[in-house]
């Protein structure tokens, strides 16, 4: 059986396509790449479908090297017959492919090697026969003196070891425990004796206990990390008794002498090696579904803060505020360069608000600001409510912006890069600016799990984070578009079939030789091939004498739209401009082995607007001007907010009181919501009522429930 029938009948997709989409893949495609410029090879699959294609041809592939591995290892124990080659050559299922192994897998020295090695698998056989033979009797020819087996009564044990490892080992009974845990198997948390006070962060887990299937992501993860702070203790079980029972059947024949020893191995067999693994497994892979639970979730909020609206190239004013230390001030040109910084203290303890608004009026006027960027963070309410009462001049737009990782890109080697000559709270300022300008290009700067969206990201698998973080970085950098001859290093690493390297060469050669005249230009990049240029060029607009490289549509399909330029009699400048030149195209006539109508439809929606930024307009958003803090909030007040983050209990949103209120799940509609990501999403303009203040706690309990929200 080949990977793409595998794929095909686990996804539920055509073969034909799920084959070519490995194909290229295979051949070093990239997944953007390969969803918008090869719909007819894979069927018109998505992103998301491609990269579940992906991802299952990892672990196929990891799989197969598994399988390698372990024929190899019986073969050279010389215990590889032809059924055991057959089965594990047909096992795609990782537990039923360490079942089969794990009887030839070496072992450390166990009991029942311990027994082997004194010669009494003799002994194990004939009590397991159950046969009626005198046990007792036969256990006397078993003492050895020389190999510690002194008695009988040591025998028969040694014999019980050996049986006990056979139960463990058995393929039947570990697939019958297997269904135990899936079914019925509880999770477990518990306080470990004398944490009580240290770990106050977790007292909802000190006497926790519900079905392993029902408990959530957010749950699971949650004990984990009590667990290994050393304040939880967390296990996974099922009921013993009726999983012994149930095992027993499989190995126990009667109620004789030996019957009776087999049942007592069965016993031992479960509890010491058995159950033990069994659970092991369960804890791996239920922290494992929570992990990409969690990740999913992480990827859909940097989604959207990625593709945030941009307010586009303006000249902007940034203000980080701070109390103490003042607000750091920066203004920056349309393309985002730094002009002039300051700072101003319009808050306690300093109070110089004459002073600080002469500053800001000066300043709005010297650099013809055209919009504000303030910080969310610490005195940014205060500084948002400061700069809205003053005499700016008509046009002039204010807004809130996140300061989530901010901190850390003014403290990074790229900001550093960009600002040597500046502090960190210039180049905090100057980042707050930017991403209001363009989200997108100045995120991408940031290690996306410092961005502040998801929840429990230290807690998951680190590289499957960063798989996925990058993926998704790389699918909003190909949905929106690069201009080549302005995109930073960092911003061009995430354009497909680039990376650090490509990039670094694209910037060095664009300051050697002046701005790209063309995407063919690209081709003259030291180490950039014919296939970098294939995968990326789509991806990059460029104006220039070539009216087709400001669009998506991809070199390889220039000369088709040439050809229907010339087939309407005009150029393709007059196709681009004329709506009525493109409606007399017969797509019909231009569909080719290779070229088909998703392709064709995809170029003309981009000549009908070519280079589209797929954002949405940038709107402004005010907090209730009542409202500070987190005492002036009353239970059934109705307030705009903006979401902050999404996780899989619900969504925390900012009302402008400096701690976030949380909508849980349950109130986030007026329907049953299963994934809130269906319905809220990082940065979104939210309507909420007030349900609780605990003012003790510092939380704030919210709700969308019969209030419009779309």
């Amino acid at each position: 059986m080949d990977f793409g029938l595998i794929i095909s009948q686990r996804l539920g997709l055509k073969e034909q396509f799920v084959q070519n989409t490995i194909d290229l893949l295979q051949d070093g495609a990239t997944i953007p790449f390969v969803a918008r410029y090869r719909k007819e090879a894979t069927g018109g699959m998505t992103e998301v479908e491609i990269s579940e294609v992906s991802n299952l041809l990892d672990e196929l592939t990891e799989l197969q090297k598994r399988r390698n591995f372990i024929l190899q290892s019986i073969e050279a124990q010389e215990k590889l017959t032809d059924e055991l080659r057959s089965r594990i050559e047909a096992c795609w299922d990782s537990s039923e492919l360490e079942d089969l192994y794990l009887p030839f897998k070496q072992k450390r020295r166990t009991k029942a090697q311990v027994a082997r090695e004194a010669g009494l698998e003799p002994l194990a056989n004939i009590i397991q026969a159950q046969n009626g033979a005198p046990i007792r009797q036969a256990a006397l020819r078993y003492i050895n003196k020389d190999k510690g087996v002194e008695t009988a009564e040591q025998a028969i044990q040694g014999a019980q070891d050996i049986i006990a490892e056979r139960v463990s080992e058995y393929e039947r009974a570990r697939q019958s425990l297997r269904y135990t845990f899936q079914h019925h198997a509880v999770i477990q948390s518990r306080v470990v004796r004398g944490k009580d006070a240290e770990g106050q962060n977790f007292r909802s887990w000190f006497e926790w206990s519900e079905p392993l299937a029902r408990c959530s992501s957010h749950r699971l993860l949650a004990m984990r990390r009590g667990e290994a702070e050393g304040v939880l203790r967390v296990t996974i079980s099922v009921d013993d008794a009726s999983a012994i029972e149930r095992i027993s059947r499989m190995f126990v024949k009667g109620d004789g002498e030996a019957s009776q020893l087999v049942r007592e191995a069965v016993e031992d067999g479960y509890k010491r090696l058995l159950e033990p693994s069994i659970a092991a497994e369960f804890a791996a892979s239920s922290k494992k579904a929570a992990d990409e639970e969690a990740i999913r979730i992480f990827a859909l909020g940097l989604e959207k803060l990625l593709m945030a609206p941009p307010l586009g190239q303006k000249r902007v004013m940034a203000i980080d505020p701070g109390f103490r230390t003042g607000c750091k001030v920066v203004c920056l040109d349309e393309q985002g360069t730094l002009l002039h910084h300051d700072v101003i203290f319009p808050h306690p303890p300093k109070n110089e608000r004459v002073q600080a608004m002469l500053a800001v009026q000066r300043m709005v006027e010297r650099y013809r600001v055209q919009a504000i960027s303030i910080g969310n963070g610490t005195a940014g309410r205060e500084t948002e409510n400061f700069i809205r009462h003053l005499d700016l001049p008509e046009g002039v737009e204010v807004y809130s912006v996140s300061e989530d990782g901010a901190s850390i890109y003014s403290a990074s080697d790229i900001a550093r890069e960009e600002f040597p000559d500046e502090d960190v709270t210039v180049r905090g300022a100057v980042s707050i600016g930017r991403r209001l300008m363009d989200p997108l290009a100045e995120l991408v700067k940031i290690d996306p799990s410092s961005i502040g969206v998801g929840q429990y990201q230290k807690d998951v698998n680190q590289t499957q984070l960063r798989k996925s973080l990058d993926q998704t970085v790389v699918s909003c950098v190909s949905r929106v578009g690069v201009n080549l001859n302005t995109a930073s290093p960092w911003l061009l690493t995430y354009v497909s079939g680039l990376g650090p390297a490509l990039a670094a060469g694209i910037v060095r050669y664009r300051s050697e030789h002046g701005p790209f005249r063309s995407r063919r230009d690209l081709l003259s990049v030291p180490r950039l091939g014919a296939k970098a240029f294939q995968q990326c060029a789509g991806f990059l607009r460029v104006k220039g004498s070539e009216p087709l490289d400001g669009s998506a549509v991809h070199p390889e399909r220039y000369e088709l739209v040439r050809q229907m330029a010339r087939d309407a009699d005009c150029t393709v400048e007059q196709l681009l401009a004329d709506k009525q030149l493109r409606q007399r195209i017969d797509l019909s006539r231009y569909v080719s082995e290779d070229v088909g109508m998703p392709t064709l439809r995809d170029i003309m929606a981009e000549l009908e607007k070519p280079g589209r930024d797929p954002r949405e307009p940038l709107e402004q958003f005010a907090f209730d001007a009542t409202v500070h803090e987190i005492t002036d909030l009353r239970v059934g007040q109705v307030l705009p907010g903006i979401v902050s983050n999404v996780t899989n209990f619900g969504a925390f949103v900012d009302v402008g009181v400096h701690t976030k209120g949380l909508v849980h799940v349950s109130q986030l509609a007026d329907r049953y919501v299963k994934d809130p990501t269906t319905v809220v999403a990082p940065g979104q303009h939210v309507t909420v009522r007030v349900v609780e203040v605990d003012l003790q706690r510092g939380r704030i309990s919210l709700s969308m429930k019969e209030l419009s929200n779309h």
